[in-house]
């Protein structure tokens, strides 16, 4: 009898142990029910979005945030003013258009990533070039940036609200 309840509890005992190894060692998918938009991935569960998009599941393009019209002022190496730009979608989801930059009516391609884009160096119009990067925190877009042309270059920081 003491033998049957030895070879009982550790059969008890082994089960245990294996039902324990087997049902902890099982994780379930925490990514099964998670759908990553345009490209994002799924790791533990968040999405992980592709440049350009941003959202819990990669639903919206980093770049809205920016689109719309600006009016503000602008302090630069040799001048101010006050005027507005316009800031469109591109045919590229992950940039748009900024327009009427430098109040020349010159429009520049930014490329957008969270709160923040660059302007890399480009034509603007014939023999001028520019060149900055920006930022949007609520309605307020800041823009520093630099023109360039055979006379030299004005550095500028525009700032203006929706």
């Amino acid at each position: 009898m003491k033998n049957l309840k030895s070879i009982l509890l550790a059969s008890f005992l082994t089960i245990g142990a294996f039902s324990t190894t087997i049902f902890t060692s099982c994780d379930p998918d925490a990514c099964k029910d998670v759908v990553c938009k345009n490209g994002g991935t799924c790791t533990d569960g968040l999405c992980t979005c592709p440049t350009g998009y941003e959202g819990t599941n990669c639903e919206t393009l980093s770049r809205t945030k920016f689109l719309g019209v600006f009016t503000g002022s602008e302090t630069c190496t040799i001048g101010t003013d006050n005027y507005s730009i316009t800031c469109t979608a591109n045919s590229n989801d992950t940039k748009f258009n900024i327009q009427n930059l430098y109040n020349d009516n010159l429009t520049a391609i930014a490329s957008a990533s969270g709160n923040a884009f660059t302007i890399p160096s480009q034509t603007v119009a014939s023999g001028v070039t520019a060149l900055g990067s920006g930022t949007i925190t609520g309605n307020t877009i800041t823009i520093t940036y630099t023109v360039t042309n055979s006379l030299g270059s004005n550095t500028c920081t525009f700032t203006g609200t929706k």
